[in-house]
């Protein structure tokens, strides 16, 4: 069964980075969507950014042009790289593997593996 560890979560300033990493105990086949949600204090888990197995990439508006989502498949790793950070990105960062292949979308459902989440606070 393959495990999904995050990492890099920590407190960084208004306008500062961090970079992500999620790294499995298994092999991340490039046939499978890989996606990075957050989910904030007291709101709703949302998604983020995905990797899909075509090698499209797709960002929620709120981080568009600022994170960039990567996949190393040799490596067995998928990363964020998150730039120009706002309090608004404060929240527990997850990334998941859609629970089909050649499928891709935003809807958490469609995810079944999950890693336990990084916290990224950004600080004002």
């Amino acid at each position: 069964q393959v495990q999904l560890v995050e990492s890099g979560g920590g407190l960084v300033q208004t306008g500062g980075s961090l970079r992500l990493s999620c790294a499995a105990s298994g092999r991340i086949y490039s046939s499978y969507t890989m996606a990075w949600f957050r989910q904030a204090p007291g709101k709703a888990r949302e998604f983020v950014a995905l990797d899909s197995y075509s090698g499209s990439k797709t960002y929620a508006d709120s981080v568009k042009d600022r994170f960039t989502i990567s996949r190393d498949n040799a490596k067995n790793t998928v990363a964020l790289q998150m730039n120009s950070l706002k309090p608004e990105d404060t929240a527990i960062y997850y990334c998941a593997r859609h629970r089909s292949p050649y499928y891709s979308d935003r809807g958490e459902d469609a995810y079944d593996l999950w890693g336990q989440g990084t916290q990224v606070t950004v600080s004002s």
